[in-house]
């Protein structure tokens, strides 16, 4: 009773101080109160993401009350999001200064991490559907605010068209999964009974669903477009989307995890997802725009994410949307400093010492990279993460160390490897006591299956290099040239001049 009532009682403050942040951003609409209300609405706004911080440290024993699932994820995904959206806002107080739609800037903020943290909470398939419906909604109406700008609208549209194919998809697998198990809460609904009663085939055009349902808001391949012709959004816009909204597939697929267990559909996910770690990195490398450089290295990285679902390495996948979120933010809001000044500084490099030290590097890079392979036989994402720990040690090793100017620096590059690693180890023992015992495990895909992804991932990593070593061939002009035709907006969606500036210079 003591537990049930502490959760009832956490529940109610969390959204009486969700409702209270939501009637302050509709406070701040009225042209009557002064802009400076806008400090005691970033006030407002911290109160849901204290109490749900709260919430979580206290999260050790999950329940249900009424439509709502308080468990360690929904909890941490909650105060994921409210965090952001807070730390978005707060930034966005002397960044929007002068805007014309600042008021309805900080209230769609407000709406719109409101009812995306609300969506985790619920265990209603009902109530997830319409609080993920809202989401989508709400961002839509943040990438055109600025309605007089045809641009934004543009953008709007191609983003609005696939939102509306995201969220039928995910209603139409609902509807499907309720039909056959006649749940509509989502812990009954996944139980082996309710699981029993779903053919085979069945499983997999729900499981289809929900990836479309997925992969759309994560910009995956084929459905990038939106997110490349959202990069006109305003850098607090893109901040919001690109940190805690773009990465809720990973959410998503972790609370179905037990529907994709041994399902040819992890097998579809995988191809997309590999398909677009490529396409992403390519974009991020070809582009001159900075905010579109931060778009295809987001479109890669929720393919990794999504790699990461499909092999069961849920953990891991809520561990890199979290990380990610903050590193994306963060460079968002640094955006305006992004272009400057470089002074080339003449710079003495011993060729054959770097050489010696990147070769132990690479060596040390395919030691650890094995060690963990042979090291963790239990998990079946094994192979992947072996190969990106090694490739990311390697790489970490020649820039931090390698490159390092001298003794000292190379003693500095050793000493902040060393801390990001413990770091790491930190933060992953951290995730994992607070997600393994609310995180379903499921069996992975086929170790043939895994075996095709690596070798694709690194077919087009030695395509790329090797592409790029012959930038005179014809190969590169062509491979380049789709790159960047690739992640360009479409014509109607570039504006010389904004038109809509005119009416202020007349």
């Amino acid at each position: 009773m003591l537990v049930s009532l502490n959760l009832s009682s956490l529940l109610t403050l969390f959204f009486v101080a969700l409702i209270a942040s939501g009637l302050s951003g509709l406070l701040f609409l009225h042209p009557r109160i002064p802009l400076s209300f806008v400090r005691i609405h970033i006030s407002v706004v911290a109160l849901p993401a204290l109490i749900s911080l709260v919430a979580l440290a206290n999260s050790s024993v999950n329940g249900n009350v009424g439509p709502w699932y308080l468990d360690s994820l929904a909890w941490l995904m909650a105060f994921f999001v409210l965090t952001i959206g807070l730390i978005i806002q707060r930034f966005s107080v002397r960044y929007l200064m002068g805007d014309r739609h600042y008021r309805k800037y900080f209230t769609l903020f407000t709406f719109t991490t409101g009812v995306t943290s609300t969506a985790w909470l619920s265990a209603d398939l009902r109530l997830m559907v319409i609080c993920w419906g809202a989401t989508l909604l709400w961002l839509t109406l943040l990438i055109r605010l600025n309605s007089a700008w045809k641009v934004t609208n543009e953008a709007a549209k191609v983003a609005g068209r696939l939102f509306i194919l995201s969220w039928f998809s995910l209603l139409f697998a609902m509807i499907w999964l309720f039909q056959v198990t006649g749940q509509w809460q989502l812990p009954l609904a996944l139980t082996n009974d309710s699981l029993a009663q779903l053919a085979p085939w069945e499983r997999t055009g729900i499981n289809l669903l929900i990836i479309l349902a997925v992969v759309i808001p994560a910009a995956q391949w084929p459905f990038q477009r939106w997110l490349i012709e959202s990069a006109v959004a305003s850098t607090p816009v893109s901040a919001i989307m690109h940190a805690g909204l773009v990465n809720a597939g990973g959410i998503m697929l972790t609370r179905f995890s037990p529907l994709f267990d041994r399902d040819i559909a992890s097998v579809v996910l995988l191809i997309l997802a590999s398909i677009s770690v490529l396409i992403g990195s390519g974009i991020s490398l070809v582009q001159v725009d900075y905010k579109r450089q931060l778009v295809g290295s987001t479109i890669g990285q929720m393919g990794f994410m999504l790699i990461q679902c499909a092999l069961g390495a849920y953990i891991a996948a809520i561990m890199h949307l979290i990380l990610h979120g903050l590193f994306k933010a963060t460079l968002f809001l640094q955006s305006g400093s992004a272009v400057r000044r470089y002074e080339v500084s003449p710079r003495v490099v011993n060729e054959h010492s770097s050489y010696l030290w990147i070769i132990a590097g690479r060596s040390l890079g395919l030691v650890v990279g094995v060690a963990f392979w042979l090291t963790t036989p239990g998990e079946g994402y094994q192979l992947i993460s072996a190969l990106i720990l090694g490739w990311s040690l390697s790489v970490s090793w020649t820039q931090l160390v390698a490159f390092g100017e001298g003794r000292i620096g190379r003693i500095t590059g050793l000493s902040l490897l060393g801390g990001v690693a413990l770091v790491y180890f930190i933060i992953h023992n951290l995730f994992y006591k607070w997600l393994h015992t609310t995180v379903f495990q499921s069996a992975q895909p086929p170790i043939s299956v895994v075996v095709i992804v690596v070798c694709l991932l690194l077919f087009g990593s030695a395509i790329g290099k090797w592409v790029a070593r012959n930038r005179s061939s014809v190969s590169f002009a062509v491979l380049y040239l789709w790159l960047v035709r690739l992640s360009e907006a479409k014509p109607k969606s570039v504006e010389s001049h904004p038109n809509y500036l005119k009416q202020y210079l007349s």
